[in-house]
Formats: C-alpha cells, sequence, structure tokens
C-alpha cells in the first residue's frame, strides 16, 4: 500500500478540467436555464449561495423524492446531501405531502392557532424533554429569539460561542477566534454592527478558555451544537457537556442547545441520547419534513422568568402589541403546523433512526476502508445518520483544527466527480445524511466512486 500524504494538484487540476466539461457536456438543459436565470436573478440563482457548488453552472432539479433526484436533463442521482438536512427524512415523504395538499385547501396564513398546536407541543415536550414551545420559521429565527429570551431573563447582553460555530444567520454569531480574539467572520457583508461588542468566542473542548469566558458573570447564554457540524464535524471530548453544563450554572448563563444538525443522532436528538440539560432547546430543518418550520424549547424556570420579563418591559402609556422583536406574519402558520405534526407522527420516528442509522455506519465503514486501503491520511466522523470524512488522520477537536483541513481544491473536485457518476453530498465540507429511502446500494455506490477517484488520482504517486 502506497502511503500517499502529499496531492498531485497536477493531477487534481487534470480531473477537475475534466470532470467540469464531462458535467458541462452532460447538463445541457441546465447550462440553458442557467443562461437564462442570469436575466433577472442575482448570480443566476434564487440565492447567492446556491451558485457556489462545485459544477460550472448550476444544476436545475426537475424532482425530488425519497433518497435521489432527477436534473432537467434527465439525470438520476443518489442524493447524500438531502437539503442540507432540511429532507433529513427523504424528499417529499408521503404523509407530509398528504398533509400539504389537505391543508392546502383549509387555509394557510390566519395568525390564530390550529388544533395541530396543541398536538405539536405536547409531542415535543415529550421527546425533547423540555415543557414548553414556541414555533418559528427557520432555526435562524429560533435561535435569534432564544438570544433575546436570554438576554431578557438574565439582564446581560452577551452571547458565547464557539470558533467555526453555525447558527444560521444570527449576527451575533458571525464572529471567529483570531490570535485569541474575537473577530468579525471573513466575507460578511453590510455589517454595520460591532459584533464583538456583545459577542465572545472559544475554542470547542476548551474547558479552560470557557471557564475565563464565563468568570465575568456577564455571558446571557452558551449557544452551541452538541457536535460542531458545520466547520466539518468536531465531536467533544468525553465529560465536556457536563462541565459546560456546570460552568453554566455556576455563571449564571443560560445554555441553548441547538440541534437542527445533531438531530441525525436519534429520535430525541443528541440531548436525549446523551442526558443533556438545555435551558433552550431549539431545531429547525428537518421538523416540518422540508418545509420551513423551526421551534424552540424552554424550561419551566425559563418560562417562569420569561413571564416576569415581559412585565417588567410593559410601558402603561404604550398600547401597542406584540413588539417585543419575536415573532414574524407566518410563524407557526397552519400550513407548516400541520405538516410538522404529520413529520412527527409517521415521518421522524424511532423507526426512521432504526433503518437510517445502521446504514450510515455501513457506509461508514465502507468509506474507512477505501481511505486506509489508499493511504489516505483522512478520518471519518459519525453521529448517527450523519457522516463526515476529512483531510486529516485524527477527527479535529477544535473548529480551528477542522478549518486547517480544509482542501477546496480537493474537495471540490470529489464533489464534481461523485455528482458526475450520480451521486451527491453536501456541499462547503464532505457530509453525508442516509434517510429511510437510502439503500446499501446507494452508499457502495458512493464508496466505490470515492474509490475511483482516489486509484485516478494516486496514479501518477503509486
Amino acid at each position: 500500500m502506497t502511503q500517499t500524504t502529499q496531492i498531485n494538484r497536477h493531477t487534481l487540476a487534470h480531473l477537475m478540467n475534466r470532470e467540469s466539461e464531462h458535467f458541462s457536456a452532460n447538463h445541457p438543459q441546465s447550462s440553458r436555464l442557467a443562461e437564462q436565470a442570469r436575466e433577472h436573478l442575482y448570480g443566476g440563482v434564487p440565492m447567492h449561495w446556491m451558485a457556489d457548488w462545485s459544477t460550472p453552472f448550476p444544476l436545475f432539479v426537475r424532482e425530488a423524492k425519497g433518497a435521489r433526484f432527477t436534473d432537467v436533463d434527465g439525470n438520476s442521482y443518489a442524493d447524500f446531501c438531502l437539503g442540507d438536512t432540511g429532507s433529513m427524512f427523504g424528499h417529499s415523504p408521503d404523509p407530509v405531502a398528504e398533509a400539504v395538499a389537505w391543508q392546502s385547501t383549509r387555509g394557510y396564513t390566519t395568525m390564530l392557532p390550529s388544533e395541530d398546536a396543541i398536538w405539536v407541543g405536547k409531542e415535543l415536550a415529550r421527546r425533547y424533554g423540555l415543557p414548553y414551545w414556541q414555533v418559528a420559521t427557520t432555526a435562524t429565527d429560533a435561535n435569534r429569539w432564544a438570544l433575546r429570551w436570554a438576554r431578557a431573563v438574565t439582564g446581560r447582553k452577551t452571547l458565547l460561542v464557539f470558533d467555526g460555530c453555525y447558527h444560521g444567520t444570527v449576527d451575533e454569531t458571525l464572529v471567529r477566534l483570531r490570535e485569541g480574539k474575537t473577530v468579525h467572520r471573513a466575507g460578511l457583508v453590510g455589517q454595520a454592527q460591532d459584533l464583538t461588542a456583545h459577542s465572545r468566542v472559544v475554542e470547542f473542548n476548551d474547558l479552560e478558555a470557557l471557564e475565563s469566558a464565563l468568570s465575568d458573570e456577564d455571558v446571557a447564554a452558551v449557544l452551541c451544537e452538541p457536535a460542531m457540524t458545520n466547520i466539518g464535524m468536531v465531536l467533544p471530548d468525553p465529560g465536556y457537556h457536563q462541565r459546560l453544563r456546570e460552568l453554566t450554572r455556576k455563571y449564571g448563563s443560560l445554555l441553548i442547545i441547538d440541534e437542527t444538525h445533531t438531530i441525525s443522532t436519534g429520535v430525541g436528538g443528541y440531548t436525549r441520547a446523551h442526558g443533556l440539560e438545555p435551558d433552550i432547546f431549539v431545531l429547525g430543518k428537518p421538523i416540518a419534513g422540508g418545509l420551513p418550520c423551526s421551534v424552540f424549547g424552554v424550561t419551566a424556570d425559563v418560562a417562569r422568568r420569561m413571564d416576569a420579563a415581559r412585565k417588567a418591559g410593559q410601558d402603561p402609556e404604550d398600547h401597542s402589541h406584540g413588539h417585543s422583536g419575536m415573532g414574524t406574519t407566518l410563524s407557526a402558520n397552519a400550513f407548516s403546523m400541520h405538516a410538522m405534526r404529520a413529520n412527527l407522527e409517521s415521518v421522524m420516528t424511532e423507526q426512521a433512526y432504526q433503518s437510517m442509522i445502521p446504514l450510515a455506519e455501513s457506509l461508514a465503514g465502507q468509506l474507512r476502508e477505501v481511505i486506509s486501503r489508499h493511504g489516505m491520511p483522512w478520518s471519518i466522523t459519525q453521529i448517527g445518520a450523519r457522516i463526515e470524512f476529512q483531510f486529516c488522520a485524527s477527527p479535529p477537536r477544535t473548529g480551528r483544527e477542522a478549518e486547517a483541513a480544509f482542501d477546496d481544491d480537493l474537495e471540490q473536485c470529489i464533489h464534481l466527480y461523485l455528482l458526475n457518476r450520480g451521486i451527491m453530498i453536501t456541499p462547503f465540507h464532505n457530509m453525508m445524511l442516509v434517510c429511510p429511502q437510502t439503500s446499501q446500494e446507494d452508499a457502495t455506490r458512493l464508496a466505490q466512486g470515492l474509490d475511483a477517484f482516489l486509484t485516478e488520482l494516486n496514479a501518477e504517486q503509486g
């Protein structure tokens, strides 16, 4: 076995050029639509980051169902991206599709609750262990409102996050740690406020830095994922979460757990599987089967303090309503609520996880075998149905270590190579999700695709 530690950049560039030409030749309809889109869509896409994939031009989708989607040129793909968790349980699950069809003739938005809200609240409490819930439109909204409540009930302003985190587009989370200082995340557009005034960043798994950052007793909340997922996967050290919980309580800070990605762990998320005790629990993306919807739950103590904060903030001369800085017209709309009920009841089930997780374990094993056989100094990390391969020999312990393992050219070439062979994984890093409809054949094809890529990449070095 050849121990390949250096990538042949000439070979990599050749492969990328070849795969780009192959993609262009096999996607004439997507190419035509991309040209048309540039007339009136900025960047030729409805959201500018949709143009940041490895493809020469955006891939236009015709339809998606279960673990597969078909593009406008009729090419079919095994989808391991699954909307970057938005469709974690498969595209257009039948119970959700039926619920959407049923609700479509009965109203979308009324700004009033439906009976579904009662069922959903009870089920969320049962699953995730917190007694009181609110419904938002995206996890960004839920995180933003959780932060507002945390500031309101603690009387503090500062938010603590971990370097390399991602919690949607909450302004206060768009910061990084550089040379021991909190700075703005690179690439922010139109940022007017100094985010470092009320945000603080430490490295994940660094308990000494965590305690130091909390010790001034000015941190309203720590916002974290149970494991970091957007900068590559970073798992917590043994005992880390227990100590995190102890320290937040010691210094009077609330703990907000964002499970939007780590819900891949199991039906109760990483929180239930590992006995975490958040003050506030946030979940977005897959909660309504792919429709825009999110939730956040709070403990009884936090709910009591929320009541007190609302009363304290009332102005007897201000007769306006609903101006707490939380809530939008479409929040908790009847359409999404009915879809969420169907999803929780019939899709996001224990049985679904029982099929997803063993297959994810099988895929992780196949990928490890491929990587080992080619002598690549890479690692595999798994959280339930979520898998990541990273270009480092040992799984990273911090966001800085995960970032240091990035290789954009290599990553983009792998993604395009797989896409040209009917396999899609998540862009911007190397994440794969397994849904209930994913087959063992799909998993084997992915592993074989990576095997073929490494065989070609290493041909000149063998």
